[in-house]
């Protein structure tokens, strides 16, 4: 990963935040009323759609709420409707937005408690080797499980962010 500082962070989760709403809206207008697809899986053993799309957004969130000195603060992964779906990514959006610390904030060591376990990791690795993977594979699972589900979208659609820099030959 190349050199981070706080706003290439806050960039890269708004525009990848700014995909999943994207994503959310494909479905919207595939599946109309019906929110089903909120519960469709790749496997049984896998968690729904709604489910990724909490996920996703804990990434970002965790990380602003970390930026602020404040707890960690999962969302509440049964996420039922469209509405609860777009008040995460929007929710999410904001407290991204107003992030305000220094880059010397990724020098600072992160401690994650888990059932009786922790790790400590510095802000940048925090980053790196927690936050980013997690965020991006729940954001590809949310889009694997649309594609599955006959949503047309496609490449353009995860990458969306590009599409303003394609230029013809």
């Amino acid at each position: 990963m190349q050199s981070q500082n706080i706003e290439s962070i806050k960039t890269i989760f708004q525009s990848r935040l700014a995909t999943l709403e994207h994503l959310l809206k494909s479905a919207q207008t595939h599946f109309g009323e019906s929110e089903s697809f909120l519960q469709k899986r790749i496997a049984a053993d896998m968690l729904p759609f709604g489910t990724q799309v909490a996920f996703t957004c804990n990434q970002p969130r965790n990380f602003a709420l970390w930026c602020d000195g404040k707890p960690v603060d999962n969302l509440d992964p049964e996420v039922t409707s469209l509405t609860q779906a777009y008040e995460h990514v929007a929710n999410t959006k904001g407290l991204v937005s107003s992030i305000n610390v220094e880059d010397t904030k990724l020098d600072e060591v992160m401690r994650m408690d888990s059932e009786g376990t922790y790790i400590e990791l510095t802000g940048s690795h925090y980053v790196a080797d927690f936050l980013m993977p997690n965020f991006y594979f729940h954001l590809v699972t949310a889009y694997d499980i649309l594609r599955m589900a006959g949503v047309p979208i496609g490449k353009r659609d995860y990458m969306m962010r590009l599409v303003p820099f394609i230029k013809q030959a």
